[in-house]
């Protein structure tokens, strides 16, 4: 395997910066890859096994933090307003441009990451010429509704536990965090003690959580932030590039909240992993990256 580059730097993005990090070469004549991490309100740290696939092919691979995390500008004062995905969408149409990789491209959105992927790719951009929609609703209705199915799995004590406190509105006691980890454990990352990078986005998380909290609110199944009502179901039609849908067998993402992508999207193929939850690019990861790999391989040529 040869060594590869990788280069971090800033956009000028608004009045603020955007970090972002470049593993191989945008000279290289395969496609270059944009990693868009979840949340929102994640950073890049939990997907950073995307890189391989730079360091096993020189393939260029783009990751960076959206705005207000990571190490982006942090912007904890902001509100509900402020958070939208019209924002985003324009931080990413700004990197690809800032990059000069807008004319051809491919994206890979994880959880939140794939629904704004979703909507770039629902506006049939010229440039994107392959689509990764990794572990991701197209519609928050059915994503809660299943979470809260999953949550009725939990053992009686950890349900307990996690009604209670959301009836008080205690959401930060210890047990609590607990209860909610344990949903985690099963339906986020099966690694545990979670690996570091994932560990590092959640520390980075419980530092500042103002766009989770604002967009999502404040755990997985608990969702009563500006995004409660998203969906993108009746515009994926619109979808032409083509796409590579992946979930995983105990994903929080279940079949009931990846099939849309699967069934509106012309020729969008679905690989589901399975010993993963919704993190296969760390759970499985090998094999994640081989199939992601694969997929861009094919979508290659000009």
């Amino acid at each position: 395997m040869e060594a590869v580059s990788s280069t971090e730097a800033y956009m000028p993005f608004r009045d603020y910066q955007t970090w972002y990090r470049v593993t191989g070469s945008l000279d290289s004549p395969k496609l270059p890859l944009v990693v868009i991490h979840g949340g929102p309100g994640c950073t890049h740290d939990y997907v950073d096994s995307f890189k391989g696939i730079a360091l096993a092919t020189g393939r260029a691979v783009i990751h960076y933090d959206q705005l207000g995390n990571g190490n982006s500008t942090r912007l904890p004062e902001k509100g509900a307003d402020f958070w939208t995905v019209s924002l985003f969408l324009e931080e990413l149409d700004a990197l690809l441009h800032h990059l000069g990789i807008h004319h051809r491209y491919a994206l890979l959105g994880q959880s939140w990451g794939g629904m704004l992927s979703a909507e770039h790719a629902v506006r049939q951009p010229d440039g994107l010429k392959a689509l990764v929609i990794a572990n991701s609703p197209a519609s928050m209705h059915t994503w809660v509704s299943e979470a809260n199915r999953l949550r009725r799995e939990l053992p009686n004590e950890i349900q307990s536990a996690l009604l209670r406190h959301e009836q008080a509105g205690t959401l930060t006691d210890p047990e609590y965090l607990a209860a909610s980890r344990a949903f985690y454990n099963r339906h986020v990352c099966r690694i545990v003690p979670w690996p570091p990078e994932v560990a590092r986005t959640f520390a980075i998380m419980d530092e500042d959580s103002t766009v989770y909290r604002n967009m999502n609110g404040p755990t997985e199944f608990h969702v009563i932030g500006t995004m409660k009502d998203w969906s993108i179901v009746d515009r994926l039609p619109l979808i032409t590039a083509p796409t590579l849908v992946i979930s995983g067998r105990h994903d929080e993402a279940t079949p009931e909240v990846v099939r849309p992508y699967v069934e509106k999207i012309s020729g969008a193929r679905w690989v589901v992993f399975e010993q993963s939850s919704h993190m296969p690019h760390v759970e499985e990861k090998e094999l994640c990256l081989g199939t992601v790999g694969e997929f861009l391989n094919s979508n290659d040529l000009p």
